[in-house]
């Protein structure tokens, strides 16, 4: 789902929406607020459920490597397979020389005032069909002559409490069997 898309949603949800203008809604208000809005709505669904990543990184004995250096976008390592390492908070430590896996996730990209519409958004779908319930909170919350922002914020939470972390069920494979006593 591009930017774009996703403001169509909102302004849709909150019966704001203006196909004929440049913005996409006449409320100039709520136009400068949507993008750092989106942005932060976006960051939270992040955190929940997260944005996979993957890489690999070379190193020799002895290093360490602030991973916050190789993707200015992480928010926290996951696991690094293939050597021996010890992960230190953001910080990978090489007890052999060679290359590791290394499985991290991420932030999704910044959306700011500049970002351009056709930017496409990082979220899994189901976190970005929860997304405009949060914008459409935040966008009018501080809008006292009604209480659309709480019904949104409502809802928004009910969604996010529903939303299922994983991308993945584990499971467990024994070759050959066992014996319980």
């Amino acid at each position: 789902m591009t930017l774009e898309e996703m403001k169509q949603k909102v302004y849709s949800l909150i019966e704001e929406y203006s196909e004929d203008a440049e913005d996409l809604t006449e409320d100039t208000d709520l136009a400068l607020k949507m993008n750092s809005v989106i942005n932060q709505v976006q960051n939270e669904l992040a955190r929940m459920k997260k944005i996979e990543e993957y890489t690999t990184l070379d190193g020799r004995e002895g290093d360490v490597v602030d991973f916050s250096s190789v993707d200015s976008n992480l928010y926290q390592l996951n696991i690094v397979r293939g050597l021996d390492v010890e992960i230190i908070g953001q910080k990978i430590k090489f007890n052999e020389k060679g290359t590791a896996e290394v499985y991290y996730y991420r932030y999704p990209t910044q959306i700011n005032s500049d970002t351009d519409d056709s930017q496409e958004l990082d979220l899994s779908i189901d976190a970005l069909e929860i997304m405009p319930y949060g914008v459409a909170a935040d966008l009018l919350k501080s809008d006292v002559s009604s209480n659309y922002g709480q019904i949104y914020a409502d809802r928004y939470r009910e969604m996010k409490n529903e939303l299922d972390p994983r991308y993945a069920m584990p499971s467990v494979y024994i070759d050959g069997g066992i014996d319980i006593l």
